[in-house]
């Protein structure tokens, strides 16, 4: 997709704009970071739909979820030893410049997958460009784009060369506390092999994705004070088991729009839960793309009152309409969840999955009314 160039830095890396709802005064920066994965021989990986696309989605590669640390340990040192390894640098083509892009990543599994955010690849994907990953050592790998998610800002990347590289462990955000310890590691500012460490210091923070052309992109991250600069995105944020937790994605500075500019952490940084990484990747790997549910409704985003998501628009031959939803309608919860605004309507939907009948509580003529709505999809 297109990609703005007001939304990158010169040649060390490029700088992407989140929006922030609950703060209007700070401005959301997109990171650069870059990832890579173990790989097997290229044919036994490559399905119908092109490079790097398994046919079993996450099911048929070689994943790790037990966490490598015991729960005694705990050590920021002890996290490092066991992530470095697994952690990547991304240099990507940016309009003709090579290694116009930097970022950050993670190796996925041992068939030679990485992850990494959609902002660090979008340029040279567009554009076929030259994507490659290089790993703690410094050894550097050719690497091709499976598939990417600009609504969720994931990517995921291949390369043949790169069996070698041990996967990272997969947690849970689900299990997070806040005020729990976390790390994250990366590329910030193109400083290779990173880490700086902090707290959960928020949980299901509504913010907006890389999208910067859908005013709809929201989802629930992770937020952390663990100090996150322009490069460390797609990087992974990871417990003190050393399980990655999510991917970091974006920060907080108060440099006004901030959109292209260097400003660099102020203890706000942002995760996308490895819950949704999960997901996108498994859509990736089956068939090179990534979907997003969605009811077909237009919802008021801007500052409400709290009273909930006011619909201003029903789409013909959408869920929304078949369930009998219409304009004017305020839709308070999502299976006995309380929605807000707009955006808490949007974050609630996207926690679930295409195909899903979900319960929607709804305010019509100063009087409740549920609807059930089976969720559609749509490539992104």
């Amino acid at each position: 997709m297109p990609v703005a160039p007001a939304r990158h830095a010169a040649t060390r890396g490029r700088v992407s704009g989140w929006t922030w709802p609950l703060v209007a005064a700070l401005a959301l920066l997109l990171g650069l970071v870059g990832g890579v994965f173990g790989a097997v021989a290229y044919d036994e990986l490559t399905a119908n739909d092109g490079p790097g696309t398994v046919r079993d989605g996450l099911a048929g590669v070689d994943v790790v979820e037990k966490p490598p640390l015991p729960a005694a340990d705990g050590s920021i040192a002890a996290v490092a030893q066991e992530l470095l390894p697994s952690t990547v640098q991304i240099s990507a083509e940016f309009e003709g410049q090579a290694n116009g892009a930097t970022g950050s990543g993670f190796v996925l599994d041992r068939q030679g997958h990485v992850v990494t955010n959609n902002h660090v690849v979008a340029g040279a994907a567009k554009d076929d460009g030259k994507i490659a990953i290089v790993d703690h050592e410094g050894n550097r790998y050719a690497a091709t784009v499976v598939g990417r998610s600009p609504v969720y800002d994931l990517a995921v990347l291949y390369s043949e060369e790169a069996e070698a590289l041990a996967p990272a462990a997969l947690g849970a955000s689900r299990s997070l506390l806040v005020g729990e310890g976390v790390v994250a590691i990366g590329s910030p500012l193109g400083l290779s092999s990173t880490v700086t460490a902090g707290i959960v210091s928020a949980l299901q923070r509504p913010v907006s994705t890389g999208d910067a052309a859908s005013e709809s992109s929201y989802i629930n991250a992770v937020q952390t004070d663990a100090a996150i600069n322009p490069g460390n995105s797609g990087g992974p944020l990871v417990n003190l088991r050393g399980q990655v937790v999510g991917v970091n994605s974006a920060i907080a500075t108060t440099g006004g729009s901030g959109f292209g500019t260097e400003s660099g952490n102020i203890g706000v940084g942002f995760a996308i839960p490895i819950e949704q990484v999960r997901i996108t990747a498994d859509q990736i790997l089956k068939t090179g793309e990534a979907r997003y549910p969605l009811i077909g409704a237009q919802v008021q985003t801007g500052q409400g009152d709290g009273s909930g998501a006011e619909i201003d628009e029903v789409n013909d031959g959408t869920p929304a309409a078949d369930s009998g939803l219409k304009a004017g309608d305020v839709i308070v919860a999502v299976e006995g969840s309380r929605v807000t605004d707009g955006i808490a309507l949007i974050v609630a939907i996207r926690s679930h999955q295409p195909g899903e009948t979900l319960e929607f509580t709804v305010l019509r003529d100063g009087e409740e009314q549920a609807f059930e709505v089976t969720l559609d999809s749509e490539v992104g």
